[in-house]
């Protein structure tokens, strides 16, 4: 049976959102905002079965990303016997999907891990209190920030867009990101989202004014009860401990109630490292608790 992939619409989030919520496991990638924001980068399209919704990118390669849904609900078998275009191999498969496929077709799927799309899970009273040796560089930055600058943390808003706008647009010039193929997309995927602020569902985000300029920005949502993903995060180094404060401010004031006790989340997803040994540096230094593993799937041709 042939499916009808299509662009993926603002208009649709309301959809996707109904088969997100009865994945089992959801990792950062398949967040509505991560999806719709990097569609143009990597071409990606969307249909839609009675029980699944299927993502296909067709940049740089034609590939189909896990399915999202229900997975356990499914007679794995018989749904590859009316849709065999999948039966191939899917990209960014996480591990319950991919452990379950693996247990119904044994020999006849290949698991592989794919270590640069894991996703980076962190405590959030770690990253609130920074305490310990760990932390000691992370809370000696954060303190210089709180010591040298007259700073205010605000909540974003669609008044704070053409601020955050205009310093990315200031950190796309320091970081070159017209030679930088990534960076590029990220800088798109960024500007569609902060020009469409409040027509996302449950987008979050926090900014660092430092006499009234805004210094710093992050944007993220609620992923699930317990857990907060951080889409975007930038910073102007100019400001020393610029970084450690956005961090440590956003998850405090997002995650931890007025006595500033930790409120409903407990877990921190800051997505993966792609491969970038700068940023995998980066995100091993706050210390994960876990990883979010995802696999590449390959089915035998029969």
């Amino acid at each position: 049976m042939n499916l009808e992939f299509k662009p993926i619409a603002l208009s649709d989030q309301t959809t996707f959102q109904t088969f997100l919520s009865q994945c089992p496991q959801m990792t950062s990638d398949y967040s509505f905002v991560n999806v719709w924001s990097w569609a143009s980068a990597y071409d990606l399209e969307w249909a839609q079965t009675d029980e699944l919704c299927w993502l296909r990118q067709n940049h740089p390669t034609p590939q189909y990303w896990a399915p999202i849904g229900n997975w356990q609900a499914i007679d794995w078998p018989r749904y590859f016997e009316r849709f065999p275009q999948f039966k191939s191999s899917m990209i960014r498969v996480p591990e319950p999907l991919a452990r379950l496929l693996e247990s119904v077709f044994n020999k006849r799927v290949s698991v592989s891990p794919d270590r640069d799309q894991f996703d980076y899970i962190y405590d959030v009273n770690e990253l609130i209190t920074l305490k310990g040796n760990r932390f000691h560089k992370k809370r000696n930055l954060l303190h210089q920030f709180h010591k040298n600058y007259d700073y205010q943390y605000v909540v974003m808003s669609s008044e704070l867009v053409e601020a955050a706008m205009a310093m990315q647009n200031n950190w796309c010039t320091w970081r070159e990101c017209d030679s930088d193929v990534q960076l590029e997309n990220e800088n798109m995927a960024i500007a569609k989202v902060l020009s469409n602020w409040e027509r996302l569902d449950g987008i979050i985000g926090g900014c660092i004014l430092v006499k009234g300029i805004m210094v710093a920005y992050t944007i993220g949502e609620q992923l699930i009860d317990d857990t907060l993903v951080v889409h975007f995060e930038k910073g102007n180094t100019d400001y020393k401990g610029v970084y450690q404060a956005i961090n440590q401010m956003f998850i405090e004031h997002e995650a931890s109630d007025s006595s500033g006790t930790v409120s409903g989340m407990r877990r921190v997803n800051r997505e993966q490292d792609l491969g970038d040994e700068g940023l995998r540096k980066s995100k091993k230094s706050y210390h994960p608790i876990k990883f979010l593993k995802k696999y590449q799937i390959d089915f035998q041709v029969n």
